[in-house]
């Protein structure tokens, strides 16, 4: 697997997504295309991989597979740094001339994009395609905005629970079946080994934190007639945030060490043999296996409140879109087709370790390659996604939730203060997101 954090990109730095949305490419009526030319060249932006050539061979032969239907048409492909997306997209949507036909982009940068005017709606196209219909439904969430579809799905990442079957072996335990049970063990590991983390954890991790909201019934927002409103002071949402930052503590990760915390850092401290447990997302396997403790752990989903149960996990991911400026439409919805399709993603695990978002295709790269089996499992049960609103990114960027995290396990502010003044920052950004 060539895979490390780049999942990781749209789920945990989603700073630079919050450009987009902080710095919003104004609407404008002259961006959309006045012709749908069926030859000619097609741009193409995908995002730049630490490892890009198995990536690049998998992109040439769907080219390739496209240009046996499309004589006359030439297809290029440039591959941009993630780190400097959110400029150069935001740059695409005011310039049409200059803009590509498609991009690969963030799927939490859905809504944003769609407000700023810059992705076709695909919905009919979508709809009539019968690969499309074997999409998992959380996949196809991410292409969606009020029930309008703006492009197709290209991988998915979620995150399961990473343990120490050493470490579980010498104290006699097993791994946990839910989430208290999870809380307990951790606090069990760290008595009997105290150079150990049971459980490490960040107060910066958010992806990581929202399992134990969305397992004990919390939501980060509600939507009602297109509107959002923040939801993360709800009972429901304050156990699940209790549960997360009872965590943080001497008797499993010290605050001063585990508030600032990120995902990378908390995989980082299990793979370098500092923690008996993390949440790790099945792009965080490759990391660990580079790591000390290879041959010496196992993943399980990470579990919910009901023993025997799976907590949601976030589902990030990346996707394909046409732009509305296109004058190639129906060309560059074909292509999305191509680079999205089926064949494409199968290859796409096996060149990069992407997760297909296909349930068929996904089930058949868990039979070649077992240590993801947890992860497709974690999928099935139902994985969530962050609310569908251009506010979003802002929220993620201005760091909404891990000050609230860190404001808790500070022992600045009580869950209830906390989530509070969360609640109130978040539904700013969505009224101001419009």
């Amino acid at each position: 697997m060539k895979l490390s954090s780049r999942i990781a990109v749209p789920v945990a730095a989603l700073a630079l997504a919050g450009l987009t949305a902080t710095a919003c490419a104004p609407q404008t009526s002259d961006t959309g295309a006045t012709k749908d030319e069926k030859s000619g060249t097609l741009r193409v932006w995908l995002f730049q991989e630490v490892n890009n050539k198995p990536k690049e061979q998998v992109v040439d032969a769907a080219v390739a597979a496209f240009g046996t239907k499309h004589e006359g048409t030439k297809v290029e492909i440039e591959y941009i740094p993630v780190e400097t997306r959110a400029q150069r997209i935001k740059a695409a949507f005011n310039d049409p001339k200059s803009a590509p036909d498609l991009i690969e982009y963030g799927n939490t940068d859905t809504a944003g994009y769609v407000k700023d005017g810059g992705l076709a709606e695909v919905t009919e196209e979508f709809n009539a395609w019968d690969e499309a219909k074997d999409t998992d439904p959380t996949a196809r969430q991410s292409v969606t905005v009020d029930g309008k579809i703006y492009g197709a799905p290209l991988f998915v990442g979620v995150r399961a629970l990473y343990y120490r079957t050493d470490v579980f072996e010498e104290l006699g335990i097993a791994a946990p079946k839910s989430q208290a049970e999870l809380i307990a063990t951790a606090k069990k590991v760290r008595k009997a080994k105290p150079e150990l983390y049971g459980l490490a954890v960040g107060g910066a991790y958010t992806y990581g934190a929202m399992p134990f909201l969305w397992a004990n019934g919390g939501e980060l927002a509600q939507e009602s007639g297109g509107t959002y409103k923040a939801a993360v002071n709800s009972p429901a949402a304050r156990k699940g945030i209790e549960a997360y930052t009872s965590l943080f503590g001497d008797d499993n990760c010290p605050a001063a060490k585990c508030a600032s915390m990120g995902g990378n850092a908390t995989v980082t401290a299990f793979a370098s043999g500092k923690a008996a447990m993390a949440i790790g997302g099945d792009f965080s396997h490759q990391a660990v296996e580079a790591g000390t403790v290879k041959g010496k752990y196992a993943v399980v989903p990470l579990p919910g409140v009901e023993a025997g149960s799976v907590a949601p996990a976030f589902a990030g991911g990346n996707n394909i879109g046409v732009l509305k400026s296109s004058a190639h439409r129906t060309l560059a919805v074909d292509l999305m087709k191509s680079f999205t399709g089926k064949e494409t993603q199968a290859k796409l695990f096996d060149a990069m370790g992407f997760l297909p978002t296909y349930t068929d295709v996904l089930a058949d790269s868990a039979k070649k390659q077992p240590f993801i089996e947890p992860f497709v499992k974690t999928l099935g049960a139902g994985a969530k996604f962050v609310p569908a609103s251009p506010g979003w990114a802002q929220i993620d960027s201005s760091l909404v939730l891990p000050t609230m995290f860190q404001e808790i396990v500070s022992g600045r502010k009580d869950v209830a203060a906390a989530s509070d003044d969360a609640a109130k920052k978040m539904d700013a950004a969505f009224s101001s997101a419009g």
